[in-house]
């Protein structure tokens, strides 16, 4: 009845205020434009007041009757990259769309998303759609992709299902693309470079395809390929090692992540793993460092502490510890302008994760316990080089004893710098330490010592399950360096017990060594005018618990030299970055 009704007055209404249209040579008039309208309007009305009896009342939402696609150019050329861009690509393959009905209350409760028409109750169908669709993005082979961009705005690829093919000549066929087409019709690309999505969500884009473009990573040369080794660091940071996301609480609302700052789905370290490995994919071996913080030059004033960026910090769903202490029993870091100088040491956690999953990658793992000294700038301390005030944020290799050797009044060849040594080095034994599952804790003396720091790690690596390598120390010359009064070499010793004890722990299989300075480990030459040369490190060279000399250094890329009279320059190499 509404349908003739309104018919009938749009005719009236139409006729009067609507031009008549003429379209392939036919006039449609102003009326019959108003009578159409009427109608529609008529019959949704009928719909809802007149529904046949026992029948429930249906409105119909939004509903596509097609798919607009990303545009996709037959012939369109393949793009070359080198090292890293941001490309769009070309949609390759893409099935019909997936709709999905979704039916919901109607009625006058107001519950549910339904628009409201009438008291009488009924049902609402709602329509979401999905696709599910292959982009060609550039020749292959590429190391990986980096972030993905949708309309402008990053996307969380963690929210999303897809694959990545790098576009190698003998890649296969994606298995939905296999699914959807038939092995036998369902092309592999090979050479093409190119990303499935499934089942994507269109809701948020407008019932559309988003405009898509992506950060790829093509390797210039071979370099990466023979990548066998890296080191992993920052070897600070409370949680950066960890393999799940960890929250920082701030009241009652606010929620921080402290380890996952990609939308690239997963924490800091399996973001950045997934990338090195793509990128390096003949990586065989880690070096994890994992680091304490040293608080004075002078040896026997120096503890060595675990340390946090701040003590209030609330973290979910695991809180901040080391050795079974909590934040509160840790150093807490100094700090530059109004930050932390450092990150905190890794939670013991966080460190049994990374190198579980070190192992599950296929990568063997040396662990490399580091000493950073958090001496901040104006820290009243008494330089043992004679300076007046510690340096800020000096190398640990400095840290001596007071005076430093070569100065008048020093201790060096003197019992005192054996005791300042062992005050440094420490008592804390094997069995001070326990392993409780993943958690390691200590009941011995009550001090901040090399020996506690470097046998918690041991049994920490031990509780993770092992690793292959495990060094007992790094570049701590100043030590290794001074003598007693028989003129031995204390810390040598030292370190030479403290291998015996990590083997012990750790078991023949482990490689352990010390990291020597380049300055230091091929033997000691005192500037006292004797032209004495020791050399120093054999003892430690030659134990049975040692399986290897270790040098830590930093070689130079190139014999470069500064000006225009060396060689390189005068026989017409303009730059260090010349290959040749």
């Amino acid at each position: 009845m509404a349908t003739l009704a309104l018919s009938a007055a749009g005719a009236a209404i139409g006729g009067a205020v609507l031009p008549n249209i003429g379209a392939l040579g036919a006039t449609i008039t102003g009326a019959a434009i108003g009578r159409a309208a009427g109608a529609l309007a008529g019959r949704y009305i009928d719909q809802a007041l007149f529904a046949p009896s026992g029948q429930e009342r249906v409105v119909e939402g939004p509903r596509l009757d097609d798919l607009h696609l990303l545009s996709s150019g037959e012939g369109a050329p393949i793009p070359r990259l080198w090292g890293r861009a941001r490309l769009g690509g070309q949609v390759i393959w893409g099935p019909p769309f997936e709709e999905q009905v979704v039916t919901s209350s109607a009625g006058g409760s107001g519950g549910g998303k339904a628009t409201q028409s009438s008291s009488g109750g009924g049902t609402r169908r709602d329509y979401r759609y999905f696709s599910s669709f292959a982009v060609g993005l550039c020749e292959g082979p590429i190391a990986r992709i980096g972030r993905v961009w949708a309309d402008g705005k990053e996307l969380d690829l963690s929210t999303l299902t897809y694959r990545v093919h790098p576009g190698v000549q003998d890649q296969s066929a994606d298995p939905l693309i296999v699914a959807h087409e038939g092995a036998e019709n369902a092309p592999a690309y090979r050479g093409l470079a190119y990303i499935v999505f499934e089942r994507v969500a269109l809701a948020r884009f407008g019932n559309r395809l988003p405009q898509l473009s992506f950060e790829v990573f093509r390797p210039l040369d071979d370099f990466e390929q023979r990548i066998k080794a890296v080191t992993v660091i920052p070897a600070a940071g409370e949680f950066a090692y960890d393999t799940a996301e960890i929250i920082r609480t701030a009241g009652a609302s606010e929620r921080f992540t402290e380890n996952a700052h990609t939308q690239q789905g997963g924490s800091d370290w399996s973001v950045s793993m997934d990338a090195l490995q793509a990128s390096a994919p003949a990586l065989e071996h880690a070096s994890l460092i994992v680091s304490w913080f040293g608080t004075d030059l002078r040896a026997d004033r120096c503890e060595v502490r675990p340390g946090v960026e701040r003590e209030d910090k609330e973290t979910l769903p695991h809180g901040w510890s080391v050795q079974g202490l909590s934040r509160t029993a840790a150093h807490v870091v100094s700090q530059v302008d109004g930050r932390p100088a450092f990150g905190g040491t890794p939670a013991d956690r966080s460190v049994v994760a990374a190198l579980r999953d070190l192992s599950a990658r296929g990568l063997k793992a040396t662990f490399y316990p580091f000493l950073m000294m958090d001496v901040p700038e104006g820290n009243g301390l008494d330089d043992p080089y004679g300076s007046g005030v510690q340096p800020a944020y000096p190398w640990r290799g400095r840290i001596t004893v007071a005076p430093a050797p070569g100065l008048q009044g020093s201790p060096d060849q003197s019992a005192q710098a054996a005791a300042a040594v062992s005050s440094f080095v420490g008592t804390a034994a094997v069995t001070d330490f326990s392993i409780s599952g993943d958690a390691v804790t200590y009941s011995g003396p009550a001090e901040w010592s090399w020996r506690r720091m470097i046998l918690h790690y041991a049994h920490l690596c031990k509780a993770a399950g092992g690793v292959d390598a495990f060094l007992i120390g790094s570049e701590l010359r100043g030590l290794t360096w001074l003598r007693d009064a028989a003129g031995g070499y204390p810390f040598v010793d030292a370190l030479v017990a403290l291998a015996s004890d990590v083997r012990a722990v750790l078991g023949p299989e482990t490689k352990i060594t010390y990291a020597a300075d380049w300055s230091e480990y091929f033997g000691h030459q005192p500037s006292d005018g004797s032209g004495d040369v020791a050399f120093h490190l054999d003892p430690l060279w030659s134990s049975p618990d040692i399986d290897a000399v270790g040098i830590d250094c930093y070689w130079p890329l190139a014999d470069w030299r500064d000006g225009e009279g060396h060689a390189d320059r005068l026989a017409g190499y303009i730059s260090t970055y010349d290959l040749g």
